[in-house]
C-alpha cells in the first residue's frame, strides 16, 4: 500500500521583496505518495520551478504548509533534509578530471565524515546505484567525456546514493535526444516501482509524461490540477496548455497535433 510522503495544504509560493510579497501561485493542495512517479507540467512562467524549489526547501513558502512524513518541512534541519530529499537540477554538470564513481560518491556526503571519506559500504552503495541506472560500465569514465544522456544517468545515480525516500528532478530530459528522453523517463518509472521512492519531476515532454506518469500535476494561471493522465486528458484540462489555435490535443491518442485544417 502506498504511503503519503509529502502533503501540501493551502500553499502559496513566490518571492519576498523587502516587505512585499510576489505571489506566483496560491491555494495549492496535493499529496505525493511512495512508489509513485508524478510529473509537473505547464506552460513557461506559471511557477513550476518555483513550486519545485519550494518543495525542495530551496526557498520558503509564502503561506501554507508542506509536510514530509507527517512533519513540517520547517522542522527539519538541513542535514535531516539531505537524508530525505535528493535533487537533480537542470543545469549541465561542468566538472573536469573527476570520474563517474567519484561524482556519484558525493551523494554519500550526508553520511560521511568532514572529509567525505567513503567506507567500503559506501562504495557498495555507489556501485549499486550505478547498476540501478544501467551505468556500471561508466564507473571509471571522466565526467567531461560523457554524453548528455550518460550524464543524466550519473546524476540520477548520485541522487540514489543519498538513499532518500524522495527524489525531485527539474527538467531531467532537457537537452536530450528523443531516445535518451524515453530511456530516462522509463528508468525513473522503474525506480519508483523497485525502490518505493517518491519521484517527482517537472517536464515539458508532455506526450512522454502522459505515457509514464502515475500522476500529473498541471499548473496554469488558475492554479494546480492533479489527476491521472487519463483523468486530465478526458477532462479537457490538457487542451488548455496551449491557447494556440495551431495546436490541438487528441484525447484518444494523448498526442498534441498540428491543426492542418487551418488555411
Amino acid at each position: 500500500m502506498k504511503q503519503k510522503t509529502i502533503q501540501i495544504r493551502n500553499l502559496s509560493i513566490g518571492y519576498r521583496r523587502k516587505k512585499n510579497k510576489h505571489i506566483v501561485a496560491q491555494n495549492i493542495h496535493s499529496t505525493l505518495y511512495s512508489g509513485e512517479l508524478a510529473c509537473l507540467i505547464g506552460a513557461n512562467g506559471v511557477g513550476k520551478s518555483t513550486l519545485m524549489r519550494t518543495l525542495a526547501a530551496f526557498q520558503p513558502a509564502l503561506a501554507g504548509e508542506i509536510q514530509i512524513n507527517d512533519k513540517s518541512i520547517t522542522a527539519y534541519s538541513g542535514g535531516e533534509l539531505a537524508r530525505i530529499i535528493s535533487v537533480v537540477l537542470t543545469e549541465r554538470v561542468e566538472i573536469n578530471n573527476l570520474s563517474v564513481s567519484e561524482l556519484v560518491g558525493m551523494g554519500r556526503n550526508p553520511y560521511t565524515n568532514f572529509w567525505g571519506t567513503l567506507k567500503p559500504e559506501d562504495e557498495t552503495i555507489v556501485q549499486d546505484a550505478l547498476g540501478q541506472v544501467g551505468a556500471c560500465h561508466l564507473s571509471e569514465r571522466l565526467i567531461e567525456t560523457l554524453s548528455d544522456g550518460e550524464r543524466q544517468k550519473v546524476m540520477i545515480a548520485k541522487a540514489l546514493t543519498q538513499q532518500t525516500p524522495v527524489i525531485f528532478l527539474d527538467e531531467p530530459t532537457a537537452f536530450l535526444d528523443f531516445p535518451s528522453k524515453v530511456e530516462i523517463l522509463q528508468t525513473l518509472h522503474r525506480l519508483s516501482r523497485t525502490t518505493g521512492k517518491t519521484i517527482f519531476l517537472s517536464t515539458h515532454d508532455l506526450e512522454l509524461a502522459l505515457q509514464v506518469a502515475d500522476t500529473l500535476w498541471l499548473m496554469d494561471e488558475k492554479g494546480l490540477t492533479v489527476g491521472s493522465p487519463a483523468e486530465l486528458a478526458q477532462s479537457g484540462c490538457l487542451e488548455t496548455l496551449f491557447s494556440n489555435k495551431n495546436v490541438v490535443f487528441d484525447r484518444d491518442t494523448y498526442c498534441f497535433k498540428i491543426n492542418t485544417y487551418l488555411q
